[in-house]
């Protein structure tokens, strides 16, 4: 079962990625791969939710915007992008939000 990441109580920061890809997937899931590897363990980062179909998602959470301008500057983060925007992604748009209040529902009869 596919459930959302658990993240602290707010306030916290959500980085939110929406994008539409160019088709070129060279090396594409490596670096997706890779890029979650790297995120999960930089100081500040909380979790990710993401969903991709025509339209893809990704939304990742942080401690705070310190934590949000070391992971946009970390080296191969960088180069990541680099690739995107040459290679991988029509277009895309990046927000940055402070979470100021979070609800969850769980079904009773859910685990």
């Amino acid at each position: 079962m596919t459930t959302p990441c658990r993240t602290p109580d707010p306030p916290y920061y959500a980085v939110i990625f929406t994008s539409v890809r160019s088709g070129t997937d060279s090396g594409y899931a490596e670096a997706n791969a890779r890029m979650m590897e790297l995120a999960q363990g930089m100081e500040g980062f909380l979790g990710v939710d993401s969903a991709a179909d025509a339209l893809g998602i990704t939304v990742s959470y942080w401690r705070d915007l310190a934590a949000i301008a070391k992971w946009r500057d970390h080296a191969e983060h960088r180069a990541a992008q680099d690739k995107g925007r040459s290679d991988w992604y029509r277009v895309y748009t990046l927000r940055i939000a402070r979470v100021e209040q979070q609800r969850t529902f769980t079904a009773k009869n859910d685990p």
